[in-house]
């Protein structure tokens, strides 16, 4: 999880909006739009809201999902299968327990990267 949490750090602080074209998360993940919509393919928990003229817009949750399988990808060399297998035991592995860990430490990192840009103004 930390390698995960550094990983991300290189990658641009995501924005402060509800919505993200696919051109936006393309760059907010170093991944091609082509691939984004592979990914929508073959990861059923990536679900961009389709819109007029099928435009895609990714909601923040999915940004970080998209950068999570990058790193499983191209970091961590998994497979499609075998990322889309450790997506499914994450899930599970949280369980009822602490459903809401993952996302609390989300919440807490873009609150943070929010205070840093405003301290860096």
């Amino acid at each position: 999880m930390l390698e995960l949490i550094n990983h991300l750090n290189e990658l641009p602080a995501i924005p402060y909006k509800r919505y993200f074209t696919i051109g936006e998360v393309s760059d907010l993940c170093a991944v091609k739009p082509h691939v984004l919509r592979y990914w929508e393919q073959e990861f059923t928990q990536l679900r961009p809201i389709k819109r007029r003229g099928n435009r895609r817009y990714y909601q923040r949750h999915d940004v970080l999902l998209i950068r999570q399988i990058r790193h499983l990808l191209y970091e961590e060399g998994f497979t499609i299968g075998g990322a889309k297998q450790r997506l499914a035991n994450e899930k599970a592995s949280v369980g009822e327990k602490v459903p809401n860990t993952l996302q609390a430490i989300r919440t807490l990192r873009a609150e943070l990267e929010e205070v840093l840009g405003i301290l860096m103004r």
